[in-house]
């Protein structure tokens, strides 16, 4: 078997929904609760790309089996160089390398840009996957939110974790062009 990882196009939105979907509809990994139409997971790559954030996909022997992209973790000015991930594989597929692919990949395009921190808002406490996947590639643990999200019939944590990109907060950033 031969993993690709590449630029997601729009064309490629489709796919990302269908692997979304399960963790809208079944998982405690996103807060989101219905899932959003293939017109806004269109609309959410573009606002990506159009940001200069990298959108990944994963193929499997060619066929789309998880993708990963960067956002700017809040809107305000004095966090432009703050950026969070997202990371999500095919429902079967967990613990074969996708993820970790993905997040790697990611995590070396992040850096070639001008953000210095990468969070990970890990959704469910007990995500012990996706918690050792940002371990391994450096994230540590700031903290968990408890109780702040209720999905499924039930209160979800969210785990909070960082890692710092090229330089991180070892030198000051090149002024805004």
């Amino acid at each position: 078997m031969s993993l690709h990882i590449r630029d997601a196009v729009e064309a490629d939105m489709a796919a990302a929904l269908e692997i979304y979907t399960p963790h809208v509809l079944h998982g405690l990994s996103t807060f989101e609760e219905v899932p959003p139409s293939l017109g806004e997971m269109i609309d959410r790559h573009i606002k990506i790309v159009d940001l200069g954030l990298p959108y990944l996909i994963a193929e499997l022997d060619g066929k789309p089996v998880g993708y990963a992209y960067a956002t700017t973790y809040r809107p305000r000015a004095a966090y432009r160089h703050t950026i969070e991930d997202s990371i999500y594989v095919t429902s079967g597929l967990a613990g074969q390398g996708i993820g970790q692919a993905l997040l790697e990949a990611l995590i070396e395009r992040c850096e070639q840009g001008p953000w210095r921190q990468m969070l990970a808002v890990i959704g469910n406490s007990g995500n012990a996957g996706s918690i050792a996947l940002h371990s391994r590639l450096g994230f540590q643990p700031i903290g968990t939110l408890n109780s702040v999200g209720f999905k499924l019939g039930q209160w979800v944590d969210t785990v909070l974790m960082q890692r710092p990109l090229g330089e991180g907060a070892g030198s000051i950033p090149a002024p805004p062009e």
